[in-house]
Order: structure tokens, then sequence, then C-alpha cells
């Protein structure tokens, strides 16, 4: 889209903003891998020859140059209207996100001369920067690899839409329609894989087990609807211009409504999660875990819930210092995610404790096998896990670390979930007495057991 932001891993680190942007030796792009230089080297330099060959042969109309104007003018009212929304979604994203100023670069790939439609990017792009990024301290050279992402998501619904036949064929019917659709798929296509390729070329930066690394490249699902609704209202917004330039006028109210609706989804989001961990807070979790353990007694499924404390981990804050075991929690809230399902509900209780809801299970002993195996799966994973950190001392890897689980296999009839959370947290210390490092069942009725070892699983004892 308009762009889909890099703004968050090491492709966002570097040290401090360069005194000035023009300033390009002291770019904190020079620190980072060289795969990660050279990747946005590529990208600028094609975006830039593409552009500068094209514009050699450029003869605009006085029309190209007036909706040129048009839509760089409603491209800056647009980022002015929106400047303080935009803000907030970049403070409260740590991978990326899709703004919403498509809406102009779109038209322009649609109706302009590929080198008008990259003045209208650079223009919308340099005034994002000046009044919302730059702000926020996002760095000159990765706004530069955004801008030349979209200019190259331009050069490719530009293509589509000639080999269409232009906006002459927009008004007959299904082949209008087809035309535009395949635009949008293009420049959409163009502008999220060249994203997601710097994404992937961070070191480390890929989470463990396939959904999670699904989930980080290409982002939630909501992102991705918000990404068409904004491109089909560059469409719509490119077919008035083409009839009616006046009619672009009724793009701005639809525009700032959905930008509002945008942050209200980020403000209930900030509000659930966790700001260390990404993962819900203990009051968001509670209550879907409460849906779910609802939804499961409706129709008389299972549910599962583990509670995690990692041990002795005061000694990691001790020796490395509270930032250090700030990166072991958020290395061990990722671990949790790659091991569980979407569905499943993860939270952090808070210190170092972490609960998880694993929904949807059998109604059968192998419901409870199940559970066993999330368990020890993720109590293995943390004991592998190896930490990059940084200390006053410099770079150091943490590992050894290790956490205890308590366990509870529910049926979903009667018991609350304050009662199956009691049974997990006595499972919990049982562990924590045997010698850490273990799961332990705890039972809704009097007692607690050992899990059971199943094949191909490490012993619990």
């Amino acid at each position: 889209m308009e762009g889909r932001l890099v703004v968050g891993g090491l492709w966002a680190a570097g040290g401090r903003l360069p005194v000035r942007p023009w300033q390009v030796t002291r770019w904190n792009l020079w620190q980072l891998p060289g795969r990660l230089v050279a990747a946005a080297l590529c990208v600028d330099g094609l975006a830039l020859v593409l552009i500068a060959s094209q514009t050699v042969a450029l003869s605009p109309t006085a029309r190209d140059l007036a909706l040129t104007v048009v839509l760089v003018l409603f491209g800056l009212v647009h980022t002015e209207v929106v400047s303080r929304v935009e803000r907030m979604r970049r403070r409260v994203t740590h991978t990326s996100y899709y703004d919403l100023s498509s809406v102009w670069t779109f038209a322009a790939a649609a109706l302009l001369p590929l080198p008008l439609a990259a003045v209208v990017v650079a223009a919308v792009y340099l005034h994002l920067w000046v009044r919302v990024w730059r702000p926020a301290r996002c760095l000159a050279y990765r706004t530069l690899y955004t801008a030349a992402a979209v200019v190259l998501a331009v050069q490719a619904a530009h293509a589509v839409v000639a080999a269409g036949g232009g906006p002459s064929t927009w008004a007959t019917g299904v082949r209008g329609l087809g035309e535009l659709a395949a635009a949008v798929f293009a420049y959409a296509a163009v502008n999220d894989l060249l994203v997601i390729g710097v994404i992937a070329l961070e070191p480390g930066a890929i989470p463990a087990g396939w959904r999670a690394r699904v989930h980080h490249l290409l982002g939630p699902v909501d992102d991705f609807v918000l990404e068409v609704a904004t491109l089909s209202l560059g469409a719509l917004t490119a077919m008035a211009l083409d009839q009616n330039p006046w009619l672009v006028v009724l793009v701005l109210l639809p525009l700032v409504v959905l930008h509002r609706a945008v942050a209200t989804r980020h403000y209930e989001q900030r509000a659930a999660t966790d700001v260390k961990t990404g993962l819900l807070n203990a009051a968001s979790w509670h209550e879907r875990a409460e849906r779910a353990l609802r939804s499961a007694q409706r129709h008389g499924g299972a549910a599962g819930v583990l509670i995690l404390d990692l041990d002795h981990f005061k000694a990691v804050n001790d020796t490395y210092g509270h930032l250090a075991g700030d990166d072991v929690l958020v290395a061990v809230a990722a671990t949790l995610r790659a091991e569980v399902r979407e569905r499943d509900v993860v939270g952090r209780f808070g210190g170092e404790e972490f609960v998880v809801l694993v929904r949807d299970l059998p109604l059968t002993s192998s419901g409870r096998r199940q559970l066993e195996r999330v368990a020890e799966r993720i109590r293995a994973r943390v004991a592998q896990l190896v930490v990059a950190v940084s200390t006053a001392d410099g770079p150091l890897a943490i590992s050894g670390l290790t956490t205890s689980v308590g366990a509870v296999f529910h049926l979903g009839r009667t018991s609350t979930l304050q009662q199956v959370l009691g049974a997990a947290d006595a499972a919990l210390y049982a562990a924590k007495r045997d010698g850490r490092n273990l799961v332990r069942f705890g039972s809704l009725g009097p007692g607690i057991g050992p899990a059971p070892t199943m094949p191909g699983l490490p012993s619990s004892s």
C-alpha cells in the first residue's frame, strides 16, 4: 500500500538520529548488516533509475499537470487532518503498518505519467516524514526505502492500467472493474513483497513456527483488509478525478472516518496489551478466557490452562539488569505465540508469569495428552532460548533459561475460570517444589499428580 511501512526490528535500529537527514554518510543505515544495506540500495537505485529514464521522454499535458497538483494538495491536506492519528499508530506498531495515503498514490499510478506519479509519491512522503515520522524519530533511510517501494508499486499498477487500455475502459462494466482490481493487486503485491523482504533479511527476525512466521511477515488480517479498503478507495478516487475532479472532495470525509476507525482499533489493542511483551494483559486475558470457557461449556468441549513461571528470573535482572530481563520476557512471549495456535489465548499475568488457554481440545484423554504436548514443547523451547542483550559490559547472550508449568485440563462443564486458575497455580507450585523446569498437572478435585510421560517426550519427573 501507499506504503506498508517498516517500523521495527533491526531495520529500525542503529543508534541516534542523524544530525541532518542529508548527511548520508552518517545515516544509521550503514550500521545494518550488509545484506540489508544492499537490499535498500538496490530498491532505492532501481526506483531512481526507472523514473530518470522515463522522465527523458516525458511530455505532460496541461491536464496531467493539473491532476498532479490536485493529488499533491489533497495528499498534504489529508496528512494534516490525520497527523495526530498517524503519530499514534506509528508509536504503538512494532514491525510494520499500512498508512492510508495510497488513496493518492494509487490514483496517481492510474492517471498520470510515471514521472509525475513519482512526484506525487515524493511530495506525500516528504510531508509525512516532516509532519508524522520525523517527530516519532523515524530514520530518514527507512522513509526513503518505503517511498522507493511505493514508486515501484506505482510502476506495477500503472503497467496494468496501461495494458488494459487506461481510464477509457473503466466505464465498461466488468472489464473496468477487472482492470482496476488487477492494478490494486499489482500495487499491493509489489509493495508488500519489498517490505516483507527487508523484514525477512533481518538476522534472527523470523520466529520459529510457521504461524508465527506468517504473522510476523504479513501482519494481522485486519491490516490486510485495511490495505484492500484503502486501495479500493484509491481506485474510486482515480475514477472520480477522471470524470469530474471536483468529486475528489467527497473522498476526504470517508478517508478521515476510516482513519478514526483505525485509531479506535489501535487504542483498543493498546489497552488490552501488555506493553513489554505484546501479549494480552491480565484483565484482557481473563475476559477472553472467560468467553472461551463459556463456549466450551455450551458446546460440550474441553480446554486447557497453562500457567508458566520463569525459574530464577530475579537472578537475570540482578546479573544483567532489568532491560536485559525485559528482552528475555519478550523472547519468552514470542516462544509462547509460536508454540500455540492463533485462536489460543496467551497473556502475561505480570512479572515473569505467563498464562495460556488452549482451546478446542477433544473431550477425551487425548485432549489431556495434547495439552501436555503443548506444555512440554513450550518448556523445551524456553530451555533452548539464547537471548542477545545489551548490557553495560557490551552485548551478551543469555541462555540456560527454564520455566515451570502448571497445567489443568478442563472439561468445560461447571468449573469457573478462577477455579481452573487456582488448580493450575497449585500445579505450578508443585513443579517448583519438585525441582523446577517441569510440567505438573493439577486437578479440579483434591490432589495434584505428575503429568504422565508421553511417547517421544521427556519425562516430567
